[in-house]
Parts: C-alpha cells; sequence; structure tokens
C-alpha cells in the first residue's frame, strides 16, 4: 500500500516540468550536462547574516539540549533498576526507554554541534575567499575583462 502511493507520488512529480533543479549553470546555458535550464530565477540564496541566525539556532538548541535532555537521567535510570529487582517486567523496559533516549538525545546533540560548527566554517571560509578574490583582481585588473 505504501509502496503504491510512493510510486504515485513519483509518477505525479516526473509530470510536472515546472519543478526542475538547476545546478551551476544559468538560464539559457547549457550547462555541464549539455541540456538546457529549467529558466527562470533562482530559488535559493543565502548571506551570511541567514547562516548566522541558522547556526546561533543549532548552537542554541545544542547548549538547552545538553543542559535539559538529561533531567529524568538519574530518576529513570533508579526507576528501571528499582523495578527490575523488585521482578517487575516494566524494569528492563523502563531500562531500555532510558538507553534510547540517551543514545537519540546524544545523536541530536551531535547534530546540532556539526550544523553549528560547519556554518561558523563556512561563514568564515566565504568571507575569506572574498577577501582574497578582492585583492587579486584589482580595479585595473577587473577592467581588464570588461573592454
Amino acid at each position: 500500500m505504501v509502496w503504491e502511493e510512493w510510486e504515485n507520488l513519483k509518477g505525479e512529480v516526473s509530470g510536472e516540468s515546472s519543478a526542475r533543479m538547476r545546478l551551476n549553470q544559468l538560464p539559457g546555458d547549457p550547462g555541464p550536462t549539455g541540456g538546457g535550464s529549467g529558466g527562470g530565477a533562482a530559488d535559493l540564496s543565502v548571506n551570511r547574516d541567514s547562516l548566522g541566525r541558522i547556526g546561533g539556532a543549532a548552537y542554541d538548541l545544542h547548549s538547552r539540549l545538553t543542559a535539559d535532555g538529561g533531567h529524568a537521567r538519574t530518576s529513570t535510570s533508579g526507576a528501571a533498576a528499582a523495578l527490575s529487582v523488585s521482578g517487575f517486567e516494566t524494569g528492563p523496559a523502563m531500562r531500555k526507554v532510558h538507553d534510547t533516549w540517551n543514545s537519540q538525545l546524544r545523536t541530536l546533540v551531535d547534530a546540532c554541534a556539526h550544523i553549528s560548527n560547519h556554518l561558523d566554517y563556512s561563514a568564515a571560509q566565504h568571507a575569506k575567499d572574498d577577501q582574497d578574490i578582492g585583492t587579486s583582481l584589482g580595479v585595473s585588473r577587473i577592467s581588464e575583462y570588461f573592454k
């Protein structure tokens, strides 16, 4: 049932010619593959402020998850141990919930750190690239290309 729904959705999307991806090419430019582009304006743009806000939000989420994500860790572990010692079958289940929560929390915290660090690095690298290009291409050098 799910597979049929997936196939139907793929068929609907493939029939829509307006939704096409354009990479590394301008409208009308045949691009690296030789095919024409979909035309129209690019629908994705970012700037340093956007990257900074997203990176800042990822850092804030990382900090909050690190501080608040483990509030119930000790009590859940204690409850799991007490239930297990008392012979309740919910003890091992509680331990599994505890372990799964901790694993998922670590994964999410690591992902937030990765996003934050990557965006910080990207913004810094692009600023450095811009400066390098600006110093290597002086005004007189740029004007040579427009003659």
